[in-house]
């Protein structure tokens, strides 16, 4: 595995532990499908979330949350109604999240959660 891929797996797994220590039902992780790929799918409640994880080593290519363009909000969006089509769930609603998972090169990792992004 590159390490790129290893860091992007590593805040994967710390995004998935904060959902759920907020009580959230985790539905699919990495779900792939023709179009692309879903992070997380998650329950918050009645709510449906997709969640975009991005990981940072360091912002010397920006922030977490900048790598997360209106491009990619669309195609995410797109993906979220493939999922539900293609599943049995009946949410209340959906949303979009981005979690930021900044890895600094000693001590925990740092999270970020941005709730309802459009």
């Amino acid at each position: 595995m590159r390490a790129k891929d290893a860091v992007g797996r590593y805040g994967e797994d710390v995004a998935a532990r904060h959902v759920v220590a907020r009580g959230w039902q985790v539905l699919a992780r990495n779900w792939r499908c023709s179009d692309g790929e879903l992070d997380l799918v998650a329950l918050d409640g009645r709510e449906l979330v997709v969640v975009e994880v991005k990981t940072r080593r360091s912002t010397t290519y920006g922030s977490p949350a900048e790598a997360v363009t209106a491009r990619k909000l669309a195609r995410v969006r797109r993906l979220a109604a493939r999922w539900l089509a293609e599943h049995d769930v009946r949410p209340a609603s959906v949303r979009v999240d981005v979690v930021c998972v900044s890895v600094p090169r000693s001590g925990a990792a740092l999270v970020e959660h941005l709730v309802g992004v459009v």
